[in-house]
């Protein structure tokens, strides 16, 4: 137990350090829900000793979220209160970094009516706009990563008592960010500079298009935005800090074109989407837009998630990993996207990145020129497989393996 606690104040200094790449002082806004306040606290400490000049704690509470979405009166659902807006708005305007510590039961909003959560979305989707559009062009530093809830380590490790699942998904989280022995900030930058090599071979074929092929029915070809950027590992802010979004990581990913996708996604790892899960799904593309859905669990729920608004029925992400990722090959089903993403390529639906050459200084109607999608929603699900092929289409039409059976082909 003594070393599972030190292996924990490893994992805040990799988030805190690595992950966010706090600067002297800059504010930390750390969101967490209150099983965790342990691990909070330690995220804490660390940013502060970096010269952190405030961290400002957003607390959640899983039981009352649930209770609100059961039992609030149903005007709730149409209205977000100022103080939240401006909250984050205000915050991120300054510059500073926002940590979120995601421990979420996979099915907390299981017998939740799903036109509540949409209903939410909605409401906070125009008064956030300026705070997710700062997040998503990376104008601000920003880490997600996850630490156990007994009712997610139970859903992972139905089998196992709780103390003992506990302890298991303590121990698969920070094997799959490399804080499992020796110097874990080392570990990391040398896992993020493989990274990179694939980044800089994608970056260097400026693929036109990726056709997309397997045996469970996934036939795509997506084209890509012209001058999209391949990035990974870590991300690059406008003022040139550099931040991991993402701990973990195995991804290297950019901007599609959202009018060019068709054909046929199916889903191959199980998506725990607002509180619930959804399994056996599968997409069908034309002309980038979803035009249909079919779902053996939580095809209502998949379906609203699509029509939150029009962006949320295109693509803005498009990512590469090997089947051979060690979280992939851990066996572990997390029923977390943060980590099941990062164990098979993926796409995600909803709001882009703007992985695209001077998107800093594009105004919204250059982007969206560009084959950029916005969206209040970014959500990724996966379609890696072990017979998973993806071939890019060049520009003089040219046809270059990238991935075969399952993993990159350079």
């Amino acid at each position: 137990m003594a070393e599972l606690e030190k292996l924990k104040r490893d994992y805040a200094e990799l988030v805190v350090r690595s992950g966010i790449n706090i600067k002297k002082g800059q504010r930390l806004v750390i969101t967490c829900d209150v099983e965790n306040a342990d691990f909070a606290r330690l995220c804490a400490a660390e940013a502060y000793e970096a010269g952190c000049r405030e961290v400002v704690m957003s607390w959640e509470d899983d039981e009352l979220k649930r209770m609100k979405y059961l039992r609030a009166s149903d005007d709730v659902f149409d209205k977000v209160d100022s103080w939240y807006v401006d909250f984050r708005n205000s915050l991120s305007e300054e510059g500073a970094a926002f940590l979120h510590i995601f421990s979420e039961d996979p099915e907390l909003m299981k017998g939740v009516d799903p036109d509540r959560i949409t209903r939410a979305q909605k409401s906070a989707a125009k008064p956030l706009e300026k705070y997710r559009k700062r997040m998503m062009g990376s104008e601000c530093p920003w880490t997600v990563c996850s630490v156990p809830s007994r009712a997610w380590a139970k859903a992972v490790f139905p089998e196992s008592s709780e103390a003992e699942a506990m302890e298991r998904l303590w121990h698969e989280i920070l094997k799959a960010c490399r804080v499992d022995g020796g110097d874990a900030i080392k570990n990391w930058k040398e896992h993020v500079e493989e990274i990179k090599k694939h980044v800089d071979i994608m970056n260097g074929y400026r693929f036109k298009a990726l056709k997309y092929k397997n045996s469970l029915g996934t036939d795509v070809t997506v084209g890509l935005a012209e001058g999209h950027i391949w990035t990974g590992g870590e991300e690059k802010g406008p003022n040139g800090t550099m931040f991991a979004a993402n701990i973990p990581t195995e991804e290297v990913f950019t901007l599609p074109d959202r009018r060019t996708m068709n054909g046929t996604l199916v889903a191959t790892k199980p998506l725990s989407l607002n509180g619930s899960i959804i399994d056996g799904f599968s997409f069908k593309v034309k002309d980038g837009k979803i035009v249909e859905v079919h779902a053996e669990k939580g095809e209502e729920i998949l379906r609203e998630a699509i029509s939150v608004d029009e962006g949320a029925s295109y693509f803005g992400e498009v990512a590469l990993v090997p089947f051979e990722s060690p979280i992939n090959k851990s066996g572990v089903l997390f029923l977390n996207t943060l980590f099941d993403e990062n164990a098979a390529c993926h796409f995600a639906f909803g709001e882009a990145y703007p992985c695209i050459e001077g998107a800093e200084t594009m105004t919204e109607e250059e982007r969206e020129a560009k084959g950029v999608n916005s969206s209040m929603t970014h959500v990724d699900f996966m379609v890696g497989s072990a017979d998973l092929e993806i071939t890019g289409i060049t520009h003089d039409g040219r046809e270059i393996p990238v991935f075969r059976n399952g993993n990159f082909a350079f």
